[in-house]
């Protein structure tokens, strides 16, 4: 069944105040599928990066060159990207953790990378091996070697709202960490929300933080988790601030192997079911998404999280 045979119109008039486009940063690939405990074949990663490219999507994070000790289910990232059917128009990014990780991705020919940061100690010392100011003399060396290579790097930031081991996050902390990930030379910091902790007024405060400080909404990206049922009303609080650059993962898959409290990112499918509600443009084919999630959530043996996913493909 259709969104057409549901009723919904295909277009309703713009929401004033908020973007008239979003950018879905599709994360599925990597940060969805990289906690599954049985190895998911590298071409069946393949083929959901094809359906997800053939639906609309332009912004695919395909994998991470993180040491396959610790993340097992990326271990094949060379050979996904040497299979990778790779689209006009679309990006394909990785996730990058240190210079040896730049280097296995300048080799794989890749031009857009990641790296991934922490607003607080504890998660800093947890994730990176590493303390809160300590992770930038990790981080340089690869943000400014991948810059002269010629590759736009994006700077994550995890633990913005809340961390498991120290509570709330006060949004003058993630702004100060925030500064120093785009002072290095990323041109964009995705703000998130790793344990799904963030409410809508939160959201509003860290936005109006960053931009207080000078930074504008443009190099400010939003990530989150639904553990409390809250993504998509802190998506509207976000875009309302001028933030028009959106993470989510396909059919909801994914969580944080170092946050046990985080569960699935926001679905792909609805945040763009609720895009078009706001009459906002993306690009994407919700009916060829839903399919491609319905797809992959056969082949991990397991009902897809998103709730548009399964109204619609159920």
């Amino acid at each position: 069944m259709g969104t057409r045979e549901l009723g919904l119109p295909e277009r309703v008039p713009a929401t004033d105040g908020l973007p008239e486009r979003v950018t879905i940063w599709e994360v599925g690939p990597r940060d969805g599928l990289q906690n599954e405990k049985s190895t998911v074949p590298v071409t069946v990663k393949l083929e959901f990066l094809d359906r997800l490219a053939a639906a609309g999507l332009t912004t695919l994070e395909a994998t991470s060159f993180v040491h396959p000790k610790w993340v097992p289910q990326l271990a094949d990232a060379e050979e996904l990207l040497a299979g990778l059917n790779r689209r006009d128009g679309v990006r394909y990014p990785v996730l990058v953790p240190n210079e040896r990780g730049l280097d296995r991705a300048l080799a794989a020919g890749v031009s857009h990378i990641a790296v991934f940061g922490s607003a607080t100690e504890t998660f800093a010392k947890r994730n990176l091996n590493s303390s809160l100011d300590d992770q930038f003399a990790m981080f340089e060396p690869v943000v400014t070697r991948a810059r002269a290579e010629g590759l736009d790097v994006r700077g994550y930031l995890s633990m913005c709202f809340g961390d498991p081991w120290e509570g709330p996050v006060s949004p003058e902390q993630v702004v100060r960490v925030g500064k120093r990930l785009l002072e290095l030379g990323c041109s964009q910091l995705s703000l998130g929300d790793t344990i799904g902790v963030a409410t809508a007024g939160q959201v509003e405060r860290l936005v109006d933080t960053f931009t207080g400080q000078g930074i504008g909404v443009d190099a400010l990206a939003v990530h989150f988790h639904d553990t409390y049922g809250q993504a998509l009303t802190n998506t509207l609080a976000a875009l309302r601030r001028g933030v028009s650059t959106v993470d989510s993962s396909a059919g909801g898959l994914g969580g944080c192997p170092y946050a046990e409290s985080a569960t699935g990112n926001l679905a792909t499918e609805d945040l763009v079911w609720f895009l078009d509600g706001l009459g906002i443009e993306h690009g994407a084919d919700l009916d060829a998404l839903v399919s491609a999630s319905a797809w992959m959530a056969e082949r991990l043996g397991r009902p897809s999280p998103s709730r548009v996913v399964r109204a619609l493909a159920g």
